[in-house]
């Protein structure tokens, strides 16, 4: 996926197999607010309707050749289980934000030796309007918080939302974030709320950035 056209399409593509607009914003590593974008000009040229509009201020990331491939995936995650080697022996638990997190955090749970839990955030119900309106969900097929020290694990982060969604639901299950780690931040995020975040990767538009 090199260009506008292709991230059109794959949006489209994506619309039409019945992907909430969060969930192809997650798919493609992009806002939300891109992924509508996107999807309103399936079957337009992306030469003109970004002549039109000026197109979302957004970066694509695709980390599908380390996605694809075990190995690949296998040593991304242990960079990132070293970025919270020091972070303390009390963590017991991982908490994987799907979908493209959960692979991701199992790595990193093996490599540190902890549980693993599973979140799937509200964005993937969204469509449009409110998101506040939504509810994010822990997965009962994985281990339960239960007032336990954890690391939060996910790909990208775009805005720091879901992330800071994610450290809240944790909270207020009771449990206590330690530390995040991403393959990519996009946002130059340190912190949130006072949890560090790290990130193997930080990609920011220079050309956008405000005075």
């Amino acid at each position: 996926m090199k260009n506008i056209d292709g991230l059109i399409e794959s949006a489209s593509e994506l619309s039409e197999r019945g992907f909430s607009m969060g969930e192809i914003a997650d798919e493609l590593n992009v806002s939300r607010e891109t992924a509508t974008w996107l999807v309103e000009r399936g079957g337009e040229s992306a030469a003109t309707t970004t002549a039109q509009t000026g197109g979302p201020h957004d970066i694509h990331v695709d980390w599908s050749a380390l996605g694809r491939d075990s190995s690949r995936l296998a040593y991304a995650g242990m960079a990132m289980a070293d970025l919270l080697s020091k972070q303390g022996e009390s963590v017991d638990l991982t908490v994987g934000i799907e979908k493209a997190g959960a692979p991701l955090a199992t790595v990193v749970a093996r490599e540190l030796d902890t549980d693993i839990a599973a979140y799937a955030p509200r964005k993937h119900q969204w469509e449009e309007g409110d998101i506040e309106n939504l509810q994010g969900t822990f997965s009962q097929n994985f281990a339960d918080l239960r007032d336990r020290e954890c690391y939060v694990v996910d790909d990208t982060i775009t805005s720091g939302t879901t992330m800071r969604e994610t450290i809240d639901g944790i909270t207020e299950r009771g449990g206590k974030p330690v530390a995040c780690v991403v393959l990519v931040d996009k946002h130059g995020v340190e912190e949130i709320d006072g949890v560090p975040v790290y990130s193997l990767i930080q990609a920011i538009r220079v050309g956008d950035a405000e005075n």
